[in-house]
């Protein structure tokens, strides 16, 4: 489907896929469009979740301001206001904010967000927010940070996200090669009896297992927290905490 200046509005898959065949000529539905309304088009047929991600999504919704304000501007002249001025009122702005965000099927705040790592973001980041590796929230928390320091965080997050897949991974498979023969698996209670031996009832009770996985990371059920909970509070009670 194309515009009447034939911009794709949906198939651009297709439209690659033809190039590549090399084929001279594609079928194409042509629809009365302007360019307007083929952009809200085209954001609206990318919003499930296989189309553009939230970032992406925004990016192209902000095409769509400037026709929002020319028919704020529009209004301004029609209703009398603020006559000869080029600048919208704060709640028109409000008002162009929350209908881009409708748009782009995201909060007006993701709105502010995106715009001002437009500005702020080094490229690297956004690159890493189009291919959905980070959040828009995430990275602009990091847009106050130096250039060099973003990208620090961006690395830093990337090897923690590594990490903890290789980890559930690594504890998947270990999970699912453990054989019955072990009779008596050790416990915490084993090896934490020189810590806290007023806890080794309860330390008993949570078994351990070894798993050759990255970082110094000790993965608890949440039954075993509550027993480690137990711990606490009862030393709590002796201390009179």
């Amino acid at each position: 489907m194309v515009a009447r200046n034939l911009t794709i509005i949906d198939g651009y898959a297709r439209f690659q896929l033809a190039r590549r065949q090399e084929r001279k000529a594609l079928f194409c539905l042509e629809y009365d469009l302007t360019e307007e309304e083929a952009l809200r088009w085209l954001i609206q047929s990318h919003r499930p979740s296989w189309g553009l991600n939230a970032f992406s999504r925004v990016l192209l919704v902000l095409e769509l301001e400037p026709f929002l304000q020319e028919r704020a501007h529009a209004n301004q002249r029609i209703g009398g206001q603020h006559k000869g001025s080029a600048n919208l009122t704060e709640a028109q702005k409000v008002d162009s904010r929350s209908e881009l965000a409708a748009a782009a099927g995201v909060s007006p705040g993701n709105i502010r967000k995106v715009k001002q790592l437009i500005e702020s973001a080094h490229p690297l980041i956004k690159q890493a927010l189009k291919a959905d590796e980070i959040s828009i929230h995430l990275a602009w928390q990091w847009r106050r940070l130096s250039a060099q320091q973003q990208l620090g965080k961006l690395e830093e997050h990337r090897s923690r996200k590594g990490t903890n897949q290789t980890s559930r991974r690594l504890i998947q498979k270990h999970v699912a090669r453990l054989s019955p023969p072990q009779l008596i698996p050790p416990t915490l209670g084993d090896l934490l009896e020189t810590f806290t031996p007023e806890g080794a009832a309860i330390l008993d009770s949570i078994v351990i297992s070894e798993i050759d996985a990255p970082g110094s990371i000790a993965y608890f059920t949440k039954s075993a927290l509550r027993n480690l909970r137990l711990i606490k509070e009862s030393k709590c009670e002796t201390r009179a905490c």
